[in-house]
């Protein structure tokens, strides 16, 4: 189970590696002018969700196998696993994003991106906490 767990950790930390730097390839792509450098944000963008996705399924994949492990005990496991399942619709909501900029159909602003792009390090924060605290 301890090599689960670590492969868990591992898969958590790359899907959120993608998780932060998607939203702040949106920024940028949300304030650039010329088609080249939108086309290639758009690019990079696509490539950076199809890498990221496996990451995530894997991440989701491998809590599962804790849980059937160790159990579904805790408070603190409701609560990260609300998180969880709120960070899967972010991931989605992303891909939707991605196409609207790949079709020329964005319609925020560089700084709602700039906000957008805050939302996964605050789960984490709260993430983290519950892991590693297990307050309820």
């Amino acid at each position: 189970m301890l090599t689960i767990k670590a492969l868990h950790i591992i898969f958590v930390v790359s899907w959120f590696a993608g998780l932060f730097y998607l939203p702040r390839l949106f920024v940028n792509h949300a304030m650039v002018e010329d088609a080249a450098t939108r086309e290639r944000l758009a690019m990079m963008e696509m490539k950076l969700y199809r890498f990221m996705t496996p990451l995530g399924i894997l991440a989701v994949v491998l809590g599962f196998w804790l849980w059937f492990g160790y159990g579904f005990t805790g408070g603190w496991l409701h609560a990260k696993t609300l998180l969880v399942v709120f960070l899967i619709g972010y991931h989605l909501y992303c891909g939707r994003l991605l196409r609207a900029f790949a079709e020329g159909r964005n319609t925020r602003s560089h700084v709602w991106f700039r906000v957008f792009n805050e939302i996964p390090v605050l789960v984490l924060f709260v993430v983290v906490f519950l892991v590693v605290l297990k307050p309820f």
